[in-house]
């Protein structure tokens, strides 16, 4: 007498699937790595997906004094008021045309930067020149944009008076709001293009040197080099960093922000940051605030699916 059985499907190592044993197994052999990943959960859950309860708010008239859960519901009120305000659209569009001065300045500086350092053989000046660009980035922007608006002074500033030694006259930098927007970009670019090299130096480092080696006997010149076996070496990291920029095109950092501006630029230094702090801590505007939060949010999850299915349309690897 025989019995019809239905074949176990096997993993590629040969394990049943869903073998309970064998995941007993594979997670007793890695009990310490898992344990190291327990503090970045903990902290995950308690600072990132927690406060996520507190967007709830935006669907209501918060007060203090009555809490998330007394606070009285208004629905879509706090959106309406926002997409209502002449404000609202002011630091949307600051906040859009200050990352897209910083894609499409600032984002090629760390590669170009690292494909200069790439090609430099003598190891004590490479590690020189790193340790120089590293240091910026670990500068506070209080210090740093301190520094920045004593060399862009209009009288005391060393760019000013190199303007002056030329013959033309002081640039006011930090009120004008022509070059406050320039001044940004170009201290954004000094504080971070120096540690942005680390991810493309590392991408290059894993490329096969026979691929140079292959250019240099068809006669590829340096520049063919860079551009024909460099360049699609990390072209997958630069699809990587770029979905992130872009999905960060919703938000700049207010710490740069707030240091750098003053009352003259407001209406070109006024982002979504400063104005959440402005509006949501000094004036106590918390619901509407985090309507503003919630707006800028979902956005970012727009864009940033949105441009990981075009770098895949086009055969690089996304994010997922």
């Amino acid at each position: 007498m025989t019995t019809n059985t239905i074949p176990t499907a096997k993993r590629p190592g040969g394990k049943l699937a869903g073998s309970a044993p064998g995941f007993r197994k594979h997670l007793s052999r890695n009990r310490f790595l898992y344990a190291m990943l327990v503090p970045v959960a903990i902290y995950l859950i308690v600072f990132k997906y927690a406060p996520m309860a507190g967007e709830i708010i935006a669907f209501k008239n918060y007060r203090l004094s009555d809490g998330i859960w007394g606070s009285s519901w208004v629905g879509f009120e706090q959106f309406e008021k926002l997409f209502a305000s002449r404000d609202f659209y002011i630091v949307l569009r600051n906040t859009l045309l200050l990352n897209l001065y910083h894609l499409v300045f600032a984002f090629p500086v760390p590669i170009v930067l690292a494909i200069l350092l790439n090609e430099v053989r003598a190891e004590w000046y490479k590690r020189t020149l790193q340790n120089l660009l590293y240091i910026p980035h670990f500068i506070s922007w209080v210090v740093l944009g301190s520094i920045v608006i004593a060399m862009l002074s209009p009288s005391t500033g060393i760019v000013n008076s190199l303007l002056k030694a030329f013959g033309m006259e002081p640039i006011y930098f930090m009120a004008d709001k022509f070059w406050w927007p320039v001044s940004f970009i170009v201290s954004g670019i000094w504080k971070e293009a120096g540690f942005g090299t680390i991810l493309y130096l590392a991408a290059m480092a894993s490329i096969d040197p026979t691929l140079y080696e292959a250019a240099k006997i068809d006669g590829a010149s340096k520049l063919r080099q860079i551009w024909h076996v460099t360049l699609p070496g990390i072209r997958s990291t630069v699809a990587i960093l770029l979905i992130l920029q872009v999905g960060k095109m919703m938000d700049v950092g207010f710490e740069q922000v707030f240091t750098l501006r003053n009352d003259a630029v407001t209406s070109v230094a006024e982002v979504i940051s400063t104005f959440v702090y402005t509006r949501g801590l000094v004036s106590l505007q918390y619901s509407y605030t985090t309507a503003l939060g919630l707006f800028q949010s979902l956005i970012a999850l727009v864009l940033i699916v949105s441009v990981n299915r075009i770098i895949k349309a086009m055969g690089e690897r996304g994010l997922w």
